[in-house]
């Protein structure tokens, strides 16, 4: 290269460079996901032979080339979430005022009893600290990230919590300065659903809006995986046509590809990762093969996703489980990563699902009395002997303990000595036990072992050591849903993966319940397990 190209590049003086050897971007034709290309123009720069005559626009030209993909997606960010803050204001702002403006209303104040509610000039202030309290809140919950502007369906309950947190706050700073708390709480409690069915609606429109070609083009980033198989098919399915996220393709690493549907998206081997990443304009980069890059790769892979401005993920084969559990932490200045934080992982969690353990116990056991004794007598009547049926059963940690059953078979049933699963049209079974087994009255008893801490009244159903033992090295995982107490009744079961079924699917259910544990999702599993009859033979 001349040694005055050199120097050009070197002193920045891109005005000598020629306007017609620049790559410049058409506004048209930009995509999303683009980031800054610094390298670009000063590699034209570098291969330019033609230097010649000073161009006043050069550089403008020029900063437009390495800023001008970018700034157009960011700006455009910014400017719609400046939009959604404006509007979820002016709702939040509407809410109030038409709130009050209820409260006042001669209807309102026959129905309370003569209730007046306060002028718009005197609850301005209310009004005003009301309004940035909520938009506050909702700015806290990353509700106005591209994401969830583009995908309003799932802010539901983000937009509830905030607008809660707010009339709660509201409801201590009326009661601090002695407004009327009958008039406060109507008022609150109406700007607030007011509040959120505007915001909703609002959000909406703009997603409708943000559907348009021009628009949800220029928003998407583009993803590319760096690894073939099940897992950059999975990626590639995810990412529906109103995901943030745009599938471009994958990058062969190691393995050999298995999935024939990925290969018409093949773009090429790993060494031209940077080529590849730049010619794409890509934006996020999954790495799904770590440990077969081993360290050097992975560094290499990282650096150059740094060298072109592209977000780097990895996909944590090491923790294939318990993912939402993963936290950092550190010993002798050593950065390390476990699994050491799940919903159960708490003492408040953990004492708070016992006592809600005990207290289920307790109701189950006064409420199926009378069950208990029907059934023990029709089982009785059709097969004399024991009503109630004992199993070894494993726990949590590997605990053994005797599950309580009311007897659904024949005495003997399982004379062979080998374990098994029931299944359909299974000839060892009462015909009163099929109708329990059915509705799940033979589990009823199992409220005796969550009194005594043997098992939970939601969790991971338990298993006869047996089959563990034939299992934990067979399927993937099987251990760790034996972390914690055993369920009557579990998320597999209520999704009727239950009896003699698929154990892989069995386990990923479990997990997921260990991952997103909290008492809603118990209250779920409890009131689903009523309905739930697939699979129970």
């Amino acid at each position: 290269m001349p040694q005055e190209t050199v120097s050009a590049v070197r002193s920045d003086n891109l005005s000598l460079v020629s306007r017609a050897r620049l790559p410049f971007p058409k506004f048209g034709s930009l995509t999303t996901g683009a980031v800054p290309r610094q390298r670009e123009p000063l590699r034209a720069v570098q291969d330019s032979p033609h230097l010649h005559g000073t161009n006043n626009n050069g550089h403008a030209a020029v900063d437009a080339a390495v800023g001008g993909k970018h700034y157009t997606r960011e700006s455009l960010e910014a400017v719609l979430s400046m939009t959604a803050i404006a509007g979820d204001f002016a709702m939040i702002v509407s809410g109030f005022f038409l709130a009050n403006r209820l409260c006042q209303s001669e209807l309102m104040a026959a129905g309370i009893g003569g209730l007046r509610g306060a002028s718009i000039l005197g609850s301005f202030n209310f009004i005003l600290l009301g309004s940035a309290i909520a938009l506050w809140s909702l700015v806290g919950r990353d509700l106005y990230t591209c994401r969830s502007l583009m995908t309003p369906s799932n802010i539901g309950s983000k937009l509830a919590a905030a607008l809660g947190f707010c009339l709660l706050a509201l409801t201590g700073i009326s009661a601090a300065v002695r407004t009327d708390p009958l008039m406060a709480r109507i008022w609150f409690i109406g700007a607030g659903f007011i509040g959120f069915l505007g915001i909703y609606n609002w959000r909406l429109l703009l997603s409708r809006i943000l559907q348009h070609p021009a628009l949800f083009s220029r928003l998407r980033r583009r993803l590319v995986v760096i690894g073939g198989g099940m897992e950059a098919m999975r990626i590639r399915k995810a990412l529906g046509g109103n995901s943030d996220l745009e599938f471009v393709g994958w990058i062969q690493a190691i393995k050999p590809n298995d999935v024939v549907e990925l290969e018409s998206y093949r773009l090429g081997p790993l060494h031209e990762l940077e080529d590849i990443l730049r010619r794409n304009e890509v934006s996020v980069a999954v790495l799904t093969e770590p440990e077969c890059l081993q360290r050097e790769g992975v560094s290499f892979v990282t650096k150059t996703c740094e060298k072109e401005h592209v977000q780097f993920k990895m996909v944590p084969h090491f923790f294939e489980i318990l993912i939402s559990g993963i936290r950092p932490d550190t010993i002798g200045g050593i950065p390390l990563l476990g699994v050491n934080c799940l919903p159960l992982s708490g003492y408040r969690s953990r004492i708070a699902k016992r006592i809600v353990d005990i207290a289920g116990a307790l109701i189950g056991l006064a409420l199926s009395a009378p069950i208990i004794a029907v059934f023990g007598a029709l089982v009785y009547w059709e097969s004399p002997g024991p009503v109630l049926y004992r199993q070894i059963r494993q726990g949590r940690n590997g605990r053994l303990f005797y599950i309580l059953k009311l007897r659904s078979m024949h005495v003997n049933a399982e004379s062979q000595g080998k374990a098994q699963w029931a299944h359909k049209n299974d000839q060892r079974r009462l015909r009163i036990g099929a109708f329990m087994r059915k509705w799940n009255i033979d589990e009823v008893p199992q409220f005796w072992n969550v009194l005594r801490g043997e098992m939970s009244l939601v969790g991971p159903r338990p298993e006869r050591p047996e089959l563990i033992a034939r299992f934990k090295s067979k399927i993937p995982h099987y251990q760790a849903r034996h972390l914690y107490r055993p369920g009557m009744t579990g998320w597999a079961q209520v999704n009727g993966w239950r009896g003699n079924t698929d154990l892989e699917e069995r386990i990923r259910h479990d997990i997921w319940y260990l991952e997103n544990w909290s008492f809603w999702l118990d209250f779920r599993i409890m009131a689903q397990t009523f309905f739930s009859r697939e699979n129970a033979y």
